[in-house]
């Protein structure tokens, strides 16, 4: 386990201990935490890194309860599990406070996720990307433009051919529960009706269109749920890459039966409970944007 990880387990530890203790004062946390860093075998070199992240978490609980609490408004903070309730605290507390020059905002997802996958449940991993890639777009993507490939050769990447696409998150309600409208790919994912925009086609018209012939459903467009883009192969492209350009929009339909139109890859569809969403497999890219339209259909509830 690398130095850093296990400096982050360390931590976890330690607020997971004092989220079960009724709050344990400052001293006795660095006490505890001088206790996990040696049975967790934690370098003595690591201690004042442990030390400002346990600090921070503490002093800054309130304002990251309070973010989580808007970025996962369908999950009341007592009823997230206590391991993921301190991990999510652990990931804010480097993602809103951390230097980023020594902690990008990338790594402070990651390295929360791979925690939730070392000491959650089944699930931790998908929740906890959900709500930090939420709050990770709010904050406006810091970093999204970071990488290797691009510093090398960013004359490659402008050069790319641009494909852009729409998608939608449909859902209905019937009579009183929310449920959305997914597909599923071949490759064991569930994912978005989407497709490419048209020459001179509007953005919504493009998702009434896509939507209709994918799944037969007819939808009214609600709200822009946000962007993101990729690198696709594309062998008729210079460079065999090409960048798509997704934009993604909320969208209400009439709760009826599902007609999957089965080519590009999709042999499923269905309707989910919005309770049950949050089990499925999503990719990484989509589910910040199934995120946003669930705390989106949250607030909308609540009007």
């Amino acid at each position: 386990m690398a130095n850093r990880h296990l400096a982050r387990s360390v931590v976890l530890q330690v607020l997971f201990e004092r989220d079960q203790n009724g709050n344990m004062g400052l001293d006795e946390c660095i006490g505890r935490l001088a206790d996990y860093g040696k049975e967790f075998g934690a370098r003595e070199s690591d201690m004042p890194f442990m030390k400002q992240l346990l600090q921070t978490a503490i002093s800054k609980q309130k304002e990251i309860d309070e973010v989580i609490v808007r970025a996962a408004p369908e999950w009341p903070l007592e009823k997230i599990s206590a391991i993921d309730r301190n991990i999510l605290r652990l990931g804010l507390t480097e993602l809103l406070y951390a230097d980023r020059a020594q902690v990008p905002a990338k790594v402070a997802i990651n390295e929360a996720i791979e925690l939730a996958k070392s000491f959650g449940s089944t699930s931790s991993g998908r929740f906890v990307n959900g709500v930090l890639g939420a709050v990770y777009v709010e904050l406006g993507e810091p970093g999204k433009d970071e990488g290797g490939t691009r510093k090398a050769a960013p004359q490659k990447t402008g050069k790319m051919p641009v494909e852009h696409l729409v998608g939608a998150v449909v859902y209905a309600r019937e009579p009183d529960e929310v449920y959305l409208a997914l597909v599923h790919d071949i490759f064991g994912h569930w994912t978005l009706s989407k497709g490419k925009l048209q020459p001179e086609e509007k953005h919504t018209d493009a998702v009434i269109r896509k939507v209709k012939e994918e799944i037969g459903l007819v939808v009214e467009v609600e709200d822009q749920l946000g962007e993101n883009e990729y690198i696709a192969n594309d062998s008729k492209a210079t460079g065999g890459k090409k960048k798509r350009h997704a934009t993604y929009f909320l969208a209400r339909a009439a709760f009826a039966d599902l007609a999957l139109r089965k080519e590009g890859g999709l042999d499923d569809a269905q309707w989910f409970p919005l309770a049950s969403v949050g089990d499925l497999n999503f990719y990484d890219d989509i589910l910040p944007v199934v995120t946003r339209a669930i705390n989106l259909l949250a607030q909308k509830s609540r009007k």
